[in-house]
């Protein structure tokens, strides 16, 4: 048997993997040698083992994390396919995220910071219809579209009238688990199943509007947060985003939303 085996060196040349890279994943349980010498510790690898090690070192040079290798190496041809599409979907998503890092690092090198115009102004008490969910921050834009497929039908069924456009409510910091609300205004309707009410008290705020992807919004929120603290004020939850134009009415570039940062006096 040990002729028909391979000497770790060996089948690394092979399968393109360097020996330091095999003991790894033997180290980890991803592709274990078929013999370990009892008193040499040298390893051996069958030939047809071959096809799992070209496996993992085509999807970790996709940067597919070895959990995932490992899932899928293990799994029917059916889960391994939806494990694949789901790592698939994860890259896009994250392919994704950095293209709007690089727009907005693009208009950074251009043109440096943007000229947010920052004004402060008072808002009205405003009585909304919400609905709310938990996410990460990276999830923020699929998830306030998935509060709306469920707060326009809810309210649809419900009867209840509202006003545009629609808003979303923040906490001052996102975390890894951030909660946030998506709703109308509204000043009828109590009760209804799937529906919250959340009035948003009077008070001072600090605003600016935002024209462009949301991808971008970070950078009205820089100067926003900044001529809040360059004023003395001391930010409040939550921090509202209105709406203006939705991509329903206008292309990326001229999306419009108004940024609502509720303030108070800093205390000694």
């Amino acid at each position: 048997m040990r002729d028909e085996l391979l000497t770790i060196g060996r089948f690394a040349r092979l399968c393109r993997l360097s020996v330091k890279q095999l003991r790894h994943y033997d180290e980890t349980g991803l592709l274990a040698p078929v013999r370990v010498d009892g008193v040499s510790g040298y390893r051996y690898y069958a030939p047809e083992q071959a096809g799992d090690a070209l496996t993992i070192a085509l999807l970790r040079e996709m940067d597919v994390p070895l959990a995932v290798i490992a899932q899928a190496l293990g799994a029917e041809p059916e889960s391994r396919a939806r494990i694949l599409r789901a790592e698939r979907d994860r890259l896009a998503e994250r392919i994704s995220r950095d293209q709007a890092r690089l727009e907005m690092l693009e208009r950074l090198a251009e043109a440096g910071l943007p000229g947010h115009e920052v004004v402060m102004g008072g808002e009205p008490e405003r009585r909304l219809a919400v609905v709310r969910t938990v996410c990460a921050p990276a999830e923020i834009g699929q998830k306030v579209e998935h509060c709306v497929g469920r707060l326009l039908p809810a309210l649809g069924r419900a009867g209840i009238a509202w006003e545009p456009p629609l808003w979303s409510l923040y906490p001052l910091d996102l975390e890894e688990r951030t909660r946030i609300a998506v709703g109308v205004q509204t000043s009828h309707g109590e009760g209804v199943p799937g529906l919250e009410f959340e009035t948003l008290p009077a008070g001072p705020v600090a605003e600016t509007t935002h024209i462009g992807p949301y991808a971008q919004l970070p950078l009205a929120y820089h100067a926003l947060f900044a001529a809040v603290h360059e004023r003395g004020l001391r930010p409040r939850a939550p921090v509202r985003e209105v709406y203006l134009v939705g991509p329903t009415a206008a292309p990326r570039e001229a999306l419009k939303t108004r940024l609502l940062l509720p303030v108070q006096e800093r205390t000694a």
